[in-house]
């Protein structure tokens, strides 16, 4: 859990998109940055979860920390359009060899001393410390700023990540009987148990769904401005929501013990909350997005529970993985819903998963 703050414990995210301003990008190389990014991720995610079923989920977690600390190191010493560029490539590869195979390696770890029930708590807790380690990365990127600029900023982001990546090492990995697979075999084999798996794949399908909700957060900002926040007092304001998703999260371990129709009704909850967002004037607003957040952070904590329990296979990490790409997948909906509607349609778009949740969390019947 204390990895997982630090992981996230890097200057350079609330800073990076000031730098390449600063540097004289234009909007369109920015976008285009962005662009590459979130395709390298999209290319990459799958078959990173099988590297690390295939080869060490300890070592992949590592080999992650390396990469993300050498994309900061190239910002930093060549900090233009090109370097940017080859940063966010190698930063898309690094993201996708962590995501998927920290919850493949906390979830066998615990089943390896008996206590896998425990897995929506411990992943409760860890989503909990990725929101709270928000407010000191933002203060410790003010600090290292006003000291050394951005230059400092991008030496201390790359020794975070060395940390984190040091610090994996010490991580016990479970053994694992070799299965003779060659790595094409894992990626294949994972991708197929993901979506022909009964009652698996319901679950991937509902955990990349509610997941994908989750790119609502970067739209905060904007509603704190539209409620008439002062420009001065939004980061404030996002951070009280995000307080409140911090809550919410760490009491997921709790949610994972509701009946499976209180899931439904909590995110049905949430998403009309947030749909009332529309209608209720001034900053009162906000305290509305709060509550919504919270809710549905709990419930995407027992979502990520319930696909671990359903994976029977050393093939895990690949598996979430499958989930973890449609979760970016279900974000551009999310993105298009705000286009076309704004948080109403945001707000219906998550009513509307509603039944797929149903499905894809109920537990088997106990007979």
């Amino acid at each position: 859990m204390g990895w997982t703050a630090l992981s996230e414990l890097v200057p350079l995210y609330p800073l990076y998109a000031l730098l390449f301003l600063d540097i004289g990008l234009s909007a369109a190389e920015v976008s285009l940055l962005f662009a590459a990014w979130s395709v390298t991720a999209l290319l990459t995610e799958v078959p990173a979860g099988a590297l690390a079923d295939r080869w060490s989920r300890r070592g992949a977690l590592v080999a992650g920390g390396l990469l993300e600390a050498g994309a900061f190191v190239v910002w930093t010493v060549a900090p233009q359009f090109g370097g940017f560029l080859a940063g966010f490539v190698v930063w898309g590869v690094a993201g996708a060899l962590v995501s998927g195979t920290v919850e493949a390696l906390v979830h066998d770890g615990l089943a390896e001393v008996g206590a896998e029930g425990s897995f929506a708590r411990v992943n409760g807790v860890m989503t909990s410390a990725e929101l709270l380690v928000q407010v000191p990365t933002a203060a410790a990127a003010g600090v290292l700023y006003a000291l050394g600029g951005y230059p400092l900023v991008g030496w201390a982001s790359a020794a975070v990540c060395l940390t984190w990546a040091a610090l994996a090492l010490r991580f016990p990995e479970p053994p694992r009987e070799p299965d003779g697979d060659s790595l094409l075999d894992t990626l294949r084999g994972g991708v197929t148990e993901a979506v022909r798996a009964p009652g698996l794949r319901v679950t991937v399908l509902a955990v990349a769904l509610v997941g994908g909700l989750d790119a609502v957060e970067e739209y905060f900002p904007v509603l704190a401005g539209d409620r008439g926040v002062p420009t001065v007092a939004v980061p404030a304001a996002v951070l009280g929501i995000t307080l409140a998703g911090a809550l919410g999260a760490a009491l997921g371990g709790r949610a994972d013990r509701l009946p499976d129709r209180a899931l439904s009704v909590l995110l049905l909850l949430s998403g009309g909350l947030l749909g009332a967002v529309a209608v209720v004037p001034g900053p009162a607003a906000l305290a509305l997005v709060a509550v919504a957040y919270a809710l549905y952070l709990a419930v995407l904590v027992v979502a990520e529970a319930r696909l671990q329990e359903r994976i029977d296979s050393a093939r895990r990490a690949t598996v979430t993985s499958v989930a973890g790409l449609g979760v970016e997948l279900a974000g551009l909906l999310v993105f298009a819903a705000w286009a076309l509607g704004g948080v109403v349609a945001v707000a219906g778009l998550a009513v509307a998963v509603v039944p797929v949740v149903a499905a894809g969390l109920r537990r088997p019947a106990v007979s």
